[in-house]
Protein backbone atom coordinates (compact mmCIF):
# COMPACT_ATOMS: atom_id res chain seq x y z
CA UNK A 1 0.00 0.00 0.00
CA UNK A 2 1.66 3.37 -0.99
CA UNK A 3 0.77 4.17 2.49
CA UNK A 4 3.76 2.80 4.10
CA UNK A 5 5.96 3.64 1.29
CA UNK A 6 9.40 6.41 1.89
CA UNK A 7 7.16 9.33 1.37
CA UNK A 8 6.47 8.85 4.45
CA UNK A 9 9.48 10.56 5.53
CA UNK A 10 8.03 13.22 4.34
CA UNK A 11 5.54 13.30 7.72
CA UNK A 12 8.34 13.12 10.17
CA UNK A 13 9.24 17.02 10.15
CA UNK A 14 5.62 18.03 11.20
CA UNK A 15 4.79 15.40 13.50
CA UNK A 16 7.94 16.25 15.56
CA UNK A 17 7.91 20.19 14.88
CA UNK A 18 4.23 18.76 16.40
CA UNK A 19 4.52 17.28 19.15
CA UNK A 20 7.71 19.40 20.05
CA UNK A 21 5.02 22.54 19.95
CA UNK A 22 2.38 20.41 21.93
CA UNK A 23 5.12 20.08 24.88
CA UNK A 24 5.61 23.68 24.53
CA UNK A 25 2.45 24.91 24.91
CA UNK A 26 1.35 22.33 27.85
CA UNK A 27 4.79 23.21 30.03
CA UNK A 28 3.93 27.11 29.52
CA UNK A 29 0.45 26.93 30.29
CA UNK A 30 1.05 24.34 33.11
CA UNK A 31 4.09 26.77 34.71
CA UNK A 32 1.99 30.45 34.31
CA UNK A 33 -1.30 28.49 34.93
CA UNK A 34 -0.08 28.35 38.56
CA UNK A 35 1.14 32.03 38.78
CA UNK A 36 -1.10 34.57 39.62
CA UNK A 37 -1.10 38.38 38.45
CA UNK A 38 -0.94 40.80 40.79
CA UNK A 39 -4.18 42.21 39.14
CA UNK A 40 -6.06 39.99 40.36
CA UNK A 41 -8.91 39.80 38.29
CA UNK A 42 -10.24 36.65 36.42
CA UNK A 43 -9.78 36.73 32.89
CA UNK A 44 -13.66 36.96 32.09
CA UNK A 45 -13.29 39.99 33.76
CA UNK A 46 -10.13 41.56 32.96
CA UNK A 47 -11.14 40.71 29.13
CA UNK A 48 -14.58 42.29 29.09
CA UNK A 49 -12.29 45.56 30.79
CA UNK A 50 -10.47 45.25 27.96
CA UNK A 51 -12.54 45.28 24.97
CA UNK A 52 -14.99 47.98 27.00
CA UNK A 53 -11.60 50.33 27.02
CA UNK A 54 -10.86 49.31 23.15
CA UNK A 55 -14.09 50.66 22.17
CA UNK A 56 -15.22 47.36 20.38
CA UNK A 57 -19.02 46.46 20.26
CA UNK A 58 -21.20 45.07 23.04
CA UNK A 59 -19.23 41.17 22.80
CA UNK A 60 -20.87 38.04 24.87
CA UNK A 61 -18.09 36.08 27.32
CA UNK A 62 -19.12 32.64 27.74
CA UNK A 63 -17.50 29.64 29.08
CA UNK A 64 -16.58 27.10 27.09
CA UNK A 65 -15.70 23.08 28.09
CA UNK A 66 -12.35 21.31 27.81
CA UNK A 67 -9.26 22.73 27.88
CA UNK A 68 -7.49 24.89 25.78
CA UNK A 69 -10.64 25.50 23.84
CA UNK A 70 -10.51 29.38 24.11
CA UNK A 71 -12.16 30.79 20.90
CA UNK A 72 -13.87 33.80 19.21
CA UNK A 73 -17.30 33.12 16.98
CA UNK A 74 -17.03 35.89 14.90
CA UNK A 75 -20.76 34.31 13.54
CA UNK A 76 -22.26 34.97 17.17
CA UNK A 77 -20.13 37.64 18.17
CA UNK A 78 -19.03 35.35 21.78
CA UNK A 79 -15.75 34.96 23.14
CA UNK A 80 -15.37 31.54 24.58
CA UNK A 81 -12.95 30.65 27.69
CA UNK A 82 -11.96 27.62 28.53
CA UNK A 83 -13.35 26.01 31.54
CA UNK A 84 -9.60 26.49 32.88
CA UNK A 85 -9.32 30.19 32.05
CA UNK A 86 -12.99 31.70 32.39
CA UNK A 87 -12.45 32.14 36.14
CA UNK A 88 -8.92 32.03 36.43
CA UNK A 89 -6.49 34.72 37.68
CA UNK A 90 -3.40 33.18 36.39
CA UNK A 91 -1.10 35.02 33.86
CA UNK A 92 -1.76 31.65 31.20
CA UNK A 93 -5.50 33.30 31.52
CA UNK A 94 -5.14 36.47 31.21
CA UNK A 95 -2.72 36.08 28.02
CA UNK A 96 -5.06 33.57 26.54
CA UNK A 97 -8.08 35.85 27.05
CA UNK A 98 -6.60 38.79 25.70
CA UNK A 99 -5.48 36.97 22.87
CA UNK A 100 -9.32 36.00 22.15
CA UNK A 101 -9.89 39.69 22.15
CA UNK A 102 -7.07 40.15 19.97
CA UNK A 103 -9.32 38.63 17.63
CA UNK A 104 -12.72 40.01 18.36
CA UNK A 105 -10.92 43.47 17.52
CA UNK A 106 -9.65 41.39 14.28
CA UNK A 107 -13.32 41.20 12.96
CA UNK A 108 -14.73 44.53 14.07
CA UNK A 109 -11.72 46.41 12.41
CA UNK A 110 -12.08 43.95 9.23
CA UNK A 111 -8.75 42.75 9.78
CA UNK A 112 -7.74 41.08 6.22
CA UNK A 113 -6.57 38.02 6.68
CA UNK A 114 -9.18 37.39 9.26
CA UNK A 115 -11.68 38.29 6.65
CA UNK A 116 -9.67 35.71 4.32
CA UNK A 117 -9.74 33.02 6.55
CA UNK A 118 -13.36 33.48 6.95
CA UNK A 119 -14.00 33.35 3.43
CA UNK A 120 -11.90 30.37 3.13
CA UNK A 121 -13.65 27.91 5.68
CA UNK A 122 -16.15 26.41 3.77
CA UNK A 123 -14.20 25.44 0.97
CA UNK A 124 -11.50 24.26 3.14
CA UNK A 125 -13.63 21.96 5.09
CA UNK A 126 -14.99 20.52 1.81
CA UNK A 127 -11.16 20.47 0.66
CA UNK A 128 -9.84 18.97 3.62
CA UNK A 129 -12.34 15.98 3.30
CA UNK A 130 -11.95 15.12 -0.52
CA UNK A 131 -9.12 15.76 -1.34
CA UNK A 132 -7.76 12.14 0.03
CA UNK A 133 -10.48 10.20 -1.71
CA UNK A 134 -10.10 11.96 -4.66
CA UNK A 135 -5.96 12.00 -4.81
CA UNK A 136 -6.49 7.83 -3.71
CA UNK A 137 -8.86 7.89 -6.98
CA UNK A 138 -6.94 9.19 -8.90
CA UNK A 139 -4.16 6.91 -7.87
CA UNK A 140 -6.14 3.37 -8.51
CA UNK A 141 -7.56 4.36 -12.21
CA UNK A 142 -4.20 6.33 -12.87
CA UNK A 143 -6.44 9.27 -14.02
CA UNK A 144 -4.29 12.24 -13.85
CA UNK A 145 -7.22 14.63 -13.56
CA UNK A 146 -8.26 13.49 -10.40
CA UNK A 147 -4.85 13.18 -8.93
CA UNK A 148 -4.38 17.20 -9.93
CA UNK A 149 -7.92 17.66 -8.44
CA UNK A 150 -6.91 16.21 -5.05
CA UNK A 151 -3.51 18.11 -4.99
CA UNK A 152 -5.71 21.02 -5.69
CA UNK A 153 -8.06 20.51 -2.45
CA UNK A 154 -5.42 19.97 -0.17
CA UNK A 155 -3.57 22.92 -1.45
CA UNK A 156 -5.92 24.64 -0.20
CA UNK A 157 -5.61 23.39 3.21
CA UNK A 158 -1.90 24.27 2.63
CA UNK A 159 -2.74 28.52 1.60
CA UNK A 160 -5.42 28.05 4.91
CA UNK A 161 -2.75 27.23 7.19
CA UNK A 162 -0.69 30.17 5.72
CA UNK A 163 -3.34 32.45 5.78
CA UNK A 164 -3.52 31.91 9.95
CA UNK A 165 -0.29 32.07 10.83
CA UNK A 166 -0.55 36.42 10.80
CA UNK A 167 -4.11 36.05 12.23
CA UNK A 168 -2.36 34.47 14.93
CA UNK A 169 0.49 36.55 15.63
CA UNK A 170 -1.32 39.73 15.05
CA UNK A 171 -3.80 38.60 17.43
CA UNK A 172 -0.83 37.97 20.01
CA UNK A 173 0.44 41.08 19.24
CA UNK A 174 -2.71 43.33 20.03
CA UNK A 175 -3.16 40.94 23.22
CA UNK A 176 0.16 42.39 24.59
CA UNK A 177 -0.55 45.84 23.57
CA UNK A 178 -3.39 45.83 25.08
CA UNK A 179 -2.91 44.40 28.03
CA UNK A 180 0.23 47.21 28.62
CA UNK A 181 -2.29 49.78 27.82
CA UNK A 182 -4.14 48.81 30.50
CA UNK A 183 -1.43 48.50 32.63
CA UNK A 184 -2.67 44.94 33.68
CA UNK A 185 0.99 43.39 33.68
CA UNK A 186 4.54 43.77 35.28
CA UNK A 187 6.66 43.39 33.74
CA UNK A 188 7.47 39.75 34.80
CA UNK A 189 3.90 39.04 33.81
CA UNK A 190 4.44 40.29 30.54
CA UNK A 191 6.75 37.69 29.91
CA UNK A 192 5.01 35.18 31.14
CA UNK A 193 1.99 35.75 28.69
CA UNK A 194 4.65 36.41 25.78
CA UNK A 195 5.92 32.45 26.63
CA UNK A 196 2.30 30.90 26.65
CA UNK A 197 1.37 32.87 22.97
CA UNK A 198 4.68 32.29 21.70
CA UNK A 199 4.13 28.68 22.71
CA UNK A 200 0.43 28.55 21.06
CA UNK A 201 1.70 30.32 17.75
CA UNK A 202 4.27 27.73 17.75
CA UNK A 203 1.53 25.10 17.33
CA UNK A 204 0.17 26.64 14.00
CA UNK A 205 3.66 26.87 12.19
CA UNK A 206 3.69 23.08 13.51
CA UNK A 207 0.21 22.71 11.68
CA UNK A 208 1.50 24.60 8.41
CA UNK A 209 4.78 22.32 8.06
CA UNK A 210 2.69 19.43 8.49
CA UNK A 211 0.53 20.49 5.72
CA UNK A 212 3.18 21.95 3.60
CA UNK A 213 4.78 18.09 3.40
CA UNK A 214 1.88 16.53 2.95
CA UNK A 215 0.95 18.42 -0.34
CA UNK A 216 4.82 17.32 -0.99
CA UNK A 217 3.63 13.86 -0.80
CA UNK A 218 0.98 14.23 -2.94
CA UNK A 219 2.74 15.78 -5.48
CA UNK A 220 5.79 12.73 -5.17
CA UNK A 221 3.42 10.00 -5.29
CA UNK A 222 1.66 11.95 -8.72
CA UNK A 223 4.64 11.90 -10.29
CA UNK A 224 6.03 8.70 -9.41
CA UNK A 225 2.41 7.57 -10.69
CA UNK A 226 3.41 8.99 -13.70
Amino acid sequence: MFYWDYTMIFLIPGLLLGLWAQAKVRSAYEKYGKVPTQLGLPAREAVRRLLERSGAEPITIAPVSGQLTDHYDPRSNTLRLSEGVYDSCSVAALGIAAHEAGHALQKQESYPFLALRSLMVPVVNIGSQLAWPIFVLGLIFSWRPLLGVGIGLFALVVLFSLVTLPVEIDASRRAVRMLNDAAMLTQEEEEGVKKVLSAAALTYVASFVSALMQLLRLLTLARRRD
